[in-house]
């Protein structure tokens, strides 16, 4: 059992009337284990694995909607067609072992790249202004019509997910990807009420995106929102200055229909602003009424970033652990995710709870991202 001191990591958690076990959550991970977008028998072990280890809460790897201009990448999953049975085996494992599943819908944006080997080599890759960062261009513009087919394929996405049994889908606007480029004013300069400077007017479409799907999976399908500050080609990167404008972009989506708040950070515990010791997930629960899943390197003392670059990450035990309980405690955040830790060690949350500390393992970079994630990121960093 759980020391006293950790308890409140291992007490249930309920969400539109699914109740997980414990607090811990697994992310969405590329791992570069499906078929032509169809998840495999590996990666159905993968997920009960997991969650025979502990996790109450598994979220699947990023799945492209069905748009010519979503993914190239040949091991990326898909949301659609042949890849859905592959999904019912994960969801259907994942509820065996005693956990509730989501779906991540995707959509790359200016960072998908064009190759022959992929479903659409011809098709542009779309993004809110062509832009990947500032200076830094990459396919064109997505048009209003093809804004239109971008929104219905991620209804369609989230209509599957739920046909298939998952408890609810994750929208990805996170890390730089197409949905994230609409929020970020670098990267979206549209002047057709979709873009600019104002953060209202770039959070309207990855809003619209929330409502289409709650108008159309109604009222208990959850609905994830997974956000971020800095993206993979900039990570000092801003979507928002001030809380001001986190307090607007949280109202905007939760009256959308969001129902819990994914805030992506590389440090769980590191201060949103300046003048507080609140990270993003702090601030992202202070700011709104919906629950909020912390993520950041828990577990570990090296962040992802610095692990890609070489870095071994080694458990920081029980004190680390601690500080994250004790966030915890305050109501800063209601879930913790728990990535690269999970991805090294299956049981990794099972040996938490019983204070198997010498037992939890070191994470190297080469457990980490897919090929294609590791020569994207090295490349953007002037690495390749």
């Amino acid at each position: 059992m759980a020391t006293n001191e950790l308890s409140s990591l291992f007490t249930p958690f309920t969400l539109n009337g699914i109740t997980l076990r414990n607090r811990f959550v697994m992310p969405a991970m590329q791992r570069g284990r499906c078929s032509r977008g169809m998840p495999t028998p590996q990666m159905v072990d993968y997920y009960r694995r997991r969650v025979e280890g502990g996790i109450a809460l598994v979220i699947g790897e990023s799945a492209a909607v069905d748009h010519p201009s979503s993914t190239q990448q040949e091991g990326a999953a898909h949301v659609f067609g042949r890849a859905l049975d592959g999904w019912a085996d994960c969801i259907q494992a994942v509820k065996a072992a005693g956990g509730e599943m989501l779906l991540q819908l995707w959509h790359e944006g200016a960072v998908r790249k064009q190759h022959a080997g992929g479903l659409y080599p011809d098709y542009p890759s779309l993004s809110p202004s062509g832009l990947v960062q500032a200076g830094k261009s990459n396919g064109r513009a997505a048009t209003l019509a093809e804004l239109d087919e971008i929104r219905e394929a991620f209804v369609r996405g989230a209509l599957a997910a739920r046909a298939i049994g998952a408890a609810g889908i994750e929208v990805h606007a996170a890390h730089g990807y197409f949905l994230d480029l609409f929020l970020w004013a670098e990267t979206n300069r549209r002047e057709d009420g979709y873009g600019g400077d104002e953060i209202r007017d770039r959070a309207r479409f990855p809003a619209e995106i929330v409502a289409a799907i709650r108008a159309a999976t109604g009222p208990d399908f959850i609905i994830s929102f997974r956000f971020s500050q800095w993206k993979e080609v900039d990570f000092s990167a801003r979507v928002v200055d001030t809380q001001e404008q986190l307090r607007t972009l949280l109202s905007i989506l939760r009256t959308a229909g969001v129902d819990i708040f994914h805030a992506s950070t590389r440090r769980l515990h590191e201060p949103a602003w300046p003048d507080s010791t609140l990270g993003l997930a702090g601030w992202t629960r202070a700011l709104s009424d919906a629950p909020v899943i912390a993520v950041g390197s828990v577990g570990l003392d090296v962040d992802l970033m610095d692990n890609l670059f070489g870095q071994e990450a080694n458990p920081t035990g029980r004190t680390g652990l601690l500080e994250t309980a004790q966030r915890l405690e305050r109501g800063e955040f209601d879930l913790v995710s728990v990535g690269r830790a999970v991805i090294g060690d299956a049981d990794w949350v099972r040996k938490v709870e019983q204070g198997r500390w010498s037992e939890l393992k070191p994470f190297r970079r080469e457990d980490m991202l897919t090929e294609w994630e590791m020569d994207f990121v090295l490349e953007a960093h002037g690495q390749r």
